[in-house]
């Protein structure tokens, strides 16, 4: 018998249903020579850090940190009470039971076809196998019936997936090692819970960093020089390169009547036909970028559409972060189109370096549909909107009738000045964008001629410079995928939408730059929307307050969690997978960071949530440490008394407060930054129920009141 255990209950029903005459246990189904049974995900979790320390406090304290475990242990996964999962634990007696049955030859790990469902069923198997057997590997790029009986006929050996397991198992190390200690460190430091962890920290840091730039934009003015006058009663609008500072009004009047002082004169025009090609096919983030802009749709549901979607069979494995096929999927390809042509749609096989490219896949080929077409009426509305978005576009791919255009450009001389270029598209054969979207809009141009001469009256025209946009679902997401590339786009001439180039893009992927994957990605922006740090209305990410808390906390305890940190590990996780690197090497460089964290003596100094600093000067209670400063215990009984955690832009350390309690004022604080931006270096003095400063004798009042 072999033993398949798959990922999901319904990955385990469409195995079922491709093999045919199983029955049903308890379980589990039997039949044919197959046994199929099912994880619900991961059984197995990390330990936590008091089955390292053997301490059996269920308070966090700092005795315990930070842990590095010499080796790490995995258990079964717990309930909400810490107590072992009960339908975990009994799922999981059915596969120890059936892998260690007599007559089980060989075990085939059928969880996800990336480095998650890896080892999510590798470590099932690990625990539960008493001798050693055959172990394979059941790989699926769909589930449809047809690729399920090929994969059952060419299960490899799981050692050809060694690399790959070995990458999943440095990434859940890594991913403990940051959220374990940092969370916990983090919540004592502050007295609020924070989640802190290797990805979910760099995506908000995002969203603050330009949620604040925002914030603080201050517009400047300019001078644009334009004319916009009537040639044959047609208006021509030319807009010169030249832009002038609100203080150079003049210059920009002067160079306006330089120009109209000369003739504006038709020197040059083309007329070209050419072919308008479609987009790409789709990776998940490119998908769920559509789905966000164009229904508003967030990352979190569309993926799980998606997912339920793939599942029945109707969409290829989705967690890809490739547009490209694989060479080898050609006649696979074939064979759905002749599918999609008997639904009646234009398609004809394609063999280009566009669609099929192996140097642009690093495990799972682009999404497409598969063999089996749903009906409309099978699908929610939901669905099938995400459906036919994947549909629609491996159609425009695949289209027979090429997009037939012309691009006319006109160019406009005025002298030796300047020379404007108008330029216009007109779709002449709609083609595949019959099919699939395409929203640029044509741009009409003047019914102008070489040799015309094109009236003109250029103004000084007051424009105001514009703050950055939000983070949407689309740009974040090309954030994401490559957060060191210059915000720079070129303007896909097929879809108008915003594209990077292949070869940086891929190289970004390939090297581990990346901040998240496509298959961990989603679920990060959930859980940092779900802990309210972060907030997504229609398709436009924006910073919440416990986000700003959260970013502004660990950049005062100095708990640098940036892109440059983050892309490093994922960069050596990269490296593990292509056996450059040991995954205890991955491992120590996370290590490294985190002690860098404990051992940074100036986090030390501003103490922790709960510390008691010194009595109240007013009602002589504790004054203690808490969420925004340090404040006092007769708060109840009316003590208003409190000292800011940071005071113009300075953190107050324990030392500071502590003095000013016990002395009435501190040693010189240096460091603080005025409202006009200008550092100063202070006092802080307690007199007549208010803190304020006070500076040397060489500081003048006035310097004082200035800051």
């Amino acid at each position: 018998m072999i033993l398949i255990i798959a990922e999901k209950p319904s990955l385990a029903r469409n195995i079922v249903g491709s093999i045919g005459e199983m029955t049903k246990k308890n379980g589990y189904f039997e039949g044919n020579g197959y046994i199929v049974t099912w994880v619900f995900g991961h059984l197995f979790s990390l330990c936590d850090i008091e089955e390292y320390s053997g301490s059996t406090m269920t308070k966090w304290t700092m005795e315990n940190l930070p842990c590095f475990p010499e080796k790490f242990k995995f258990e079964l996964k717990k309930d909400s009470s810490k107590k072992v999962d009960q339908g975990v634990l009994k799922q999981f007696e059915i596969i120890k039971n059936l892998c260690n049955r007599e007559d089980v030859i060989k075990i085939a790990n059928a969880g996800d076809a990336d480095r998650e469902g890896e080892i999510i069923v590798r470590l099932c198997v690990e625990k539960a196998l008493e001798k050693e057997k055959s172990f394979v590997r059941l790989w699926l790029p769909d589930q449809t019936n047809e690729t399920i009986r090929e994969a059952l006929s060419n299960m490899k050996d799981e050692k050809e997936y060694e690399n790959l397991a070995n990458e999943g198992l440095a990434r859940t190390y890594i991913d403990w090692l940051y959220g374990v200690n940092l969370t916990r460190y983090a919540t004592l430091k502050t007295g609020t819970l924070l989640r802190v962890g290797r990805v979910i920290i760099p995506i908000v840091k995002a969203i603050y960093d330009r949620d604040m730039a925002i914030r603080n934009f201050i517009p400047d003015i300019y001078y644009a020089i334009q004319s916009k006058e009537k040639t044959n009663d047609e208006e021509i609008e030319l807009i010169s390169k030249e832009k002038y500072d609100k203080k150079d009004y003049n210059k920009a009047l002067e160079l306006c009547k330089k120009y109209n002082l000369e003739k504006a004169i038709v020197t040059d025009k083309k007329i070209k036909k050419d072919v308008l090609t479609p987009g790409k096919l789709y990776s998940l983030s490119k998908l769920q970028n559509v789905l966000g802009k164009k229904f508003k749709m967030s990352m979190d549901k569309s993926l799980s559409l998606i997912q339920k979607l793939y599942e029945e069979g109707y969409l290829t494995y989705p967690r890809t972060n490739s547009e490209y096929l694989a060479t080898a999927e050609k006649d696979k390809v074939k064979a759905i189109i002749n599918i999609i042509n008997k639904e009646g749609y234009p398609v004809e096989f394609k063999d280009k370096k566009t669609i099929f490219d192996d140097s642009k896949i690093e495990s799972h080929s682009a999404l497409t549909p598969t063999y089996k077409i749903p009906k409309k009426e099978n699908l929610s509305e939901e669905e099938f909107m995400v459906y036919s978005t994947v549909f629609r576009r491996f159609v425009a791919v695949f289209c027979k009738e090429d997009c037939k255009i012309e691009k006319t450009e006109i160019k406009i001389s005025l002298s030796d000045y300047e020379d404007f270029v108008l330029k216009g598209t007109v779709i002449k054969e709609k083609g595949w964008t019959k099919y699939d979207d395409y929203t640029q809009k044509d741009k009409i141009l003047p019914n102008l001629e070489i040799n015309d001469i094109v009236n003109i009256d250029f103004k000084p025209i007051e424009k105001e410079t514009n703050p950055p946009k939000h983070y949407t679902i689309e740009t974040l997401n090309n954030y994401l995928k490559n957060p060191f590339r210059e915000d720079k786009a070129k303007l896909n001439e097929t879809n108008d939408e915003l594209e990077e180039d292949d070869i940086e893009e891929y190289k970004a992927i390939f090297e581990g730059l990346e901040l998240g994957t496509e298959a961990t990605r989603t679920g990060i922006i959930d859980n940092a929307i779900r802990s309210k740090y972060i907030e997504l209305k229609k398709d436009v990410y924006t910073i919440l307050k416990e986000g700003e808390y959260l970013i502004e906390s660990l950049t005062n305890m100095k708990i640098s969690m940036d892109k440059y940190k983050t892309s490093e590990l994922g960069k050596a996780l990269k490296q593990v997978y292509r056996e450059e690197i040991t995954i205890n090497d991955s491992v120590d460089l996370a290590k490294n960071e985190i002690k860098e964290i404990f051992d940074n003596k100036e986090i030390d100094d501003n103490g922790f949530y709960g510390d008691i600093i010194g009595n109240c000067p007013i009602c002589k209670k504790d004054v203690i440490k808490n969420k925004f400063g340090y404040g006092c215990l007769g708060y109840k009984d009316g003590c208003n008394f409190k000292i800011s955690g940071v005071i113009c832009k300075k953190i107050i350390s324990k030392k500071s407060a502590k003095e000013l309690l016990e002395n009435g004022i501190t040693s010189k604080i240096e460091g603080f930054i005025s409202k006009n931006n200008k550092p100063f270096d202070a006092y802080l003095k307690y007199e007549e129920g208010k803190i304020e400063f006070k500076f040397d004798n060489l500081r003048s009042q006035n310097e004082k009141e200035n800051n």
